[in-house]
C-alpha cells in the first residue's frame, strides 16, 4: 500500500505500537480484512461482514464540542447536544492511545468534495480493515492540495466511559468543528463516519456560499441537472440509480455559485429486498470491492440474502460511484431544472405527485415529512409521521432556517420547479382495516421522468390549503393514469380517507408550530 498516499504522523505525534497500513488499494483491504475474520466474501466477491449490536446510527449519543469560536452558529438542542471541550479531548486520547496500541492500523486519506475550491481532505483512522474499505469506497481518493484536514479516529472497538465524559452508553459521537476531529467510539456501525463528515460539511460549506443538502442528483442526456431529497427509505438512491440518466451522487451534495456538486466517492444503498429486477444497477454494483453491512449470505453459495432481516431492517451496501457504468465521471453538474422532495405516506393520504409553489416549497423544505411503518424500526407497530426539517436535521449543526434561507435564493435565481412526489401507500394506509397498497415503483418512476422530461408543465392543478401544495388533476400527453392523481379516489370509503386526511395535517399543523415555520412561508 501507500501508492497514492504516505505514511505520517497519527494526532498528536502518537507512535502506533503495531503495524500502519496506508489503505489505497482494495484488494489488499479485502484480504486484510479476510484474514481477520472480519467478513466473508460473498458469490459476487462483495465483502459481507456485521456492525455487532449497533446497526444504525445512535443520534443520543451524538454530540458537538461547545468550542467558543463555533458555539454561536449552533442550533442547540436535542439534536446538536453539547459536550464540553475538555471530556472530548479526554475521550480523543482514550481513542488514540487505544488505535496506537492495536497490532494493526489502517489509515485512509482522502477527500470530501468533487468541487476542489470547496472540497476538504479527509484521514480517517480505524483498527477495522473492513471500515478503512468503507471509507475508501464513501470519501474520493487523494488529498487536495491546500485544502484542510478533518481527522476522523473510528475506534469502535473501544467503549466511551460514562462518567465523566457526558456519554450516555458506550457509543460516543463527537464532532469538533473548530478543531475538525471526528471521534466515534463503542459503535462499528460504519454510517456513523459518512455522516460525521456530511455534519461537518453542513456546518463548513454555509460559510463558504454553498448551500449543503441531503439528496441525490443526476442529469440527464441534454444536460439538465435533477435534485431528489428525502429521509430513509423514501427512494433517492433508488430513484437516481436510473440507465436513462448519468449519476452524480445518491445522498450528500452542494449547491455552489456554479453548480451541484457530489460530497462523496460512493453509495451507501439500503439493500432489504433489493432485487435485481427494480434495482439492477444497485445489484450489479455490489460485487468485488463493494461491502455489504448485516446482510447474510446464504450456505454454501454465500448469495446475499437481501429479502432477510434477521439481522436489521437496516441493511446497507457500500460500493465505489466507478461501480455505477451511467455516471458522470467529474461528480458535477449545472443549477437544477427540477427539484423533487420524496415522501413515504404511510398513511396513504398525499396524492402520488404535486407541485409547489416556492413559498410552499420552503414549507415542506422545514417539515421534511416522510412516515415509518411497522417493522422498519423497534417499537414501530403502526404507521407513524416523522418530521425532519431540511429532510437531515441529525446531519444540520445550524438552525433550519439558515439553510431554508439559501434555498430559497437558489430557487428564486435559478428558476427550479419544485415537487412532491409521494413513493408510498395509495388507497389506504400501510396497515389496519382500511390497509391500501404501496405504489409501484414502475409506477413512480415514470412519474419522475414525466417531471424530468417536463410534461407535467401544463399540467391542470387544483390547490391543496389543508397541505400547503398543489394536485394535478389532469396531465395530458404526460403518459400518467389520470385517475391515480387524485388520492381520495383511491379509497374504497371517501369518509374515511377525509378522516385521515384531518388527521395528517393536524400533525403537519403541529409540527410547523413545533418548529415555528409560520413566519418562514
Amino acid at each position: 500500500m501507500g501508492e497514492y498516499a504516505q505514511s505520517k504522523p497519527l494526532p498528536g505525534g502518537v507512535k502506533p505500537a503495531g503495524k500502519l497500513h496506508v489503505a489505497d488499494h482494495v484488494p489488499e483491504l479485502v484480504e486484510h480484512a479476510v484474514r481477520r475474520g472480519e467478513g466473508l466474501l460473498s458469490a459476487r466477491g462483495a465483502l459481507a461482514v456485521r456492525t455487532g449490536p449497533y446497526t444504525g446510527r445512535q443520534p443520543k449519543d451524538r454530540f458537538l464540542v461547545e468550542d467558543p469560536a463555533v458555539a454561536g452558529t449552533i442550533d442547540w438542542g436535542a439534536v446538536n447536544q453539547p459536550v464540553d471541550p475538555g471530556q472530548f479531548d479526554l475521550l480523543w486520547h482514550k481513542a488514540l492511545t487505544h488505535l496506537a496500541g492495536q497490532p494493526e492500523l489502517f489509515d485512509v486519506q482522502a477527500h470530501a468534495g468533487a468541487d476542489p475550491v470547496h472540497g476538504v481532505n479527509v484521514r480517517v483512522l480505524t483498527d477495522q480493515a473492513w471500515q478503512a474499505l468503507f471509507s475508501r469506497c464513501l470519501f474520493r481518493q487523494g488529498n487536495l492540495p491546500g485544502r484542510p484536514e478533518v481527522n476522523i479516529l473510528a475506534a469502535g472497538t473501544c467503549p466511551a466511559t460514562i462518567a465523566p465524559c457526558g456519554a450516555r452508553s458506550e457509543v460516543f459521537v463527537g464532532l469538533d468543528l473548530a478543531g475538525r476531529r471526528v471521534l466515534i467510539l463503542g459503535t462499528l456501525y460504519a454510517g456513523e463516519i459518512k455522516k460525521s463528515i456530511f455534519s461537518f460539511l453542513n456546518w463548513w460549506l454555509p460559510s463558504q456560499e454553498v448551500l449543503p443538502m441531503h439528496c441525490s442528483a443526476t442529469m440527464g442526456q441534454a444536460g439538465d441537472t435533477a435534485l431528489y431529497f428525502g429521509l430513509s427509505g423514501t427512494g433517492k438512491t433508488t430513484l437516481s440509480a436510473d440507465p436513462r440518466r448519468k449519476l452524480i451522487g445518491d445522498d450528500e451534495h452542494g449547491w455552489s455559485p456554479a453548480g451541484i456538486f457530489n460530497f462523496e466517492g460512493g453509495c451507501y444503498a439500503k439493500t432489504i429486498n433489493l432485487r435485481p429486477e427494480t434495482e439492477p444497477e444497485i445489484h450489479q454494483a455490489l460485487g468485488f470491492g463493494s461491502l455489504l453491512e448485516n446482510v447474510p449470505l446464504a450456505s454454501p453459495s454465500r448469495n446475499p440474502d437481501f429479502s432477510s432481516s434477521a439481522w436489521t431492517e437496516n441493511t446497507r451496501g457500500a460500493y465505489p460511484l466507478e461501480h455505477i457504468p451511467g455516471r458522470v465521471p467529474e461528480s458535477v453538474g449545472g443549477h437544477p431544472s427540477h427539484v423533487i422532495f420524496l415522501t413515504c405516506d404511510a398513511f396513504g393520504v398525499l396524492p402520488p405527485v404535486a407541485a409547489l409553489s416556492p413559498d410552499d416549497a420552503l414549507h415542506h423544505f422545514l417539515l421534511g415529512y416522510t412516515a415509518k411503518v411497522a417493522g422498519t424500526e423497534k417499537g414501530v407497530s403502526a404507521p407513524t409521521a416523522t418530521f425532519s426539517a431540511c429532510f437531515g436535521a441529525p446531519f444540520m449543526p445550524r438552525s433550519p432556517e439558515s439553510y431554508a434561507s439559501m434555498l430559497r435564493e437558489r430557487l428564486k435565481r435559478h428558476g427550479s420547479r419544485v415537487w412532491l412526489v409521494n413513493t408510498g401507500w395509495a388507497g389506504g394506509p400501510a396497515s389496519g382495516a382500511n390497509a391500501g397498497s404501496r405504489m409501484p415503483l414502475a409506477f413512480t418512476r415514470g412519474i419522475v421522468d414525466a417531471i424530468l422530461e417536463d410534461r407535467l408543465n401544463a399540467a391542470t392543478l387544483r390547490p391543496d390549503p389543508m397541505f400547503r401544495l398543489s394536485t394535478l388533476v389532469g396531465a395530458p400527453g404526460s403518459g400518467i393514469d389520470p385517475l391515480k392523481l387524485d388520492p381520495r379516489a383511491q379509497w374504497k370509503d371517501p369518509a374515511a380517507y377525509d378522516r385521515a386526511a384531518a388527521d395528517l395535517a393536524a400533525l403537519f399543523r403541529k409540527a410547523a408550530t413545533d418548529k415555528s415555520l409560520t413566519s418562514n412561508g
